[in-house]
């Protein structure tokens, strides 16, 4: 239901790694009285959670890699990443949220979503859109997670929260994939309730995270990002 707009103009060496990966879709149970309209800002990129475009996915992954690892560069022999978001602006889906950040440090184990209450690498945001849900980058290293109201309700929020997420984390849309893929997002229908990634998909996040890491590590990244 999100599309992808502009191209970030910085990506890391680790981007290329990014090529290919999956998500799966999710809905909301009801929506919050204070709705805001929202219109990602100018130069950003968005992945939709029903017609997405890969190279956002790819340019998103990259700069919330990149933001992750600018905050842990003066910390030797890192090895797992800790991706941080906020959720000040998405209070109607907390729960959903929470449930889909256990889904996923409870999945891999090169990268670690962890909540926090100041700026993060990533934010989650509500409110109503025609695009729905969807996945954006500002082109800094920061971007945010839009959670559309009526698309949360006609899903499964859990999935649609969850699949969204796998965009952060690298993963591209697969929408002719069954509803055991999570990045199959609304492809299999608003009956597919399926919040967890699959084998392939969880896989394929270590395998990013820890690639992206050594290649990082490979260029000189982490000193040069400080």
């Amino acid at each position: 239901m999100n599309r992808s707009r502009t191209s970030l103009a910085a990506t890391l060496g680790a981007a290329a790694l990014v090529a290919s990966l999956a998500a799966a879709p999710t809905a909301f149970a009801a929506p919050a009285p204070a709705v805001e309209s929202v219109q990602p800002a100018a130069a950003t990129s968005t992945s939709a959670y029903t017609g997405g475009d890969e190279a956002g996915n790819r340019e998103f992954f990259a700069a919330v890699m990149k933001s992750a690892l600018k905050k842990q560069a003066e910390k030797p022999g890192i090895q797992v990443v800790t991706v941080t978001y906020n959720t000040s602006r998405a209070p109607s889906f907390r729960s959903q949220i929470s449930q889909s950040t256990q889904i996923w440090n409870s999945s891999v184990s090169n990268v670690k979503l962890q909540e926090t209450s100041s700026t993060g690498n990533f934010q989650y945001r509500e409110g109503n859109d025609s695009r729905g849900s969807y996945a954006s980058t500002d082109g800094h290293g920061r971007g945010y997670i839009f959670l559309d109201y009526r698309q949360n309700q006609q899903y499964n929020s859990t999935r649609v929260t969850a699949h969204e997420t796998g965009h952060v984390l690298g993963l591209p849309d697969h929408y002719s994939g069954p509803c055991s893929e999570l990045m199959s997002g609304g492809g299999p229908g608003t009956s597919c309730t399926n919040a967890y990634p699959n084998a392939q998909e969880r896989s394929r996040v270590n395998q990013l995270w820890a690639n992206g890491l050594a290649t990082l590590k490979e260029k000189g990244e982490l000193t040069k990002v400080r």
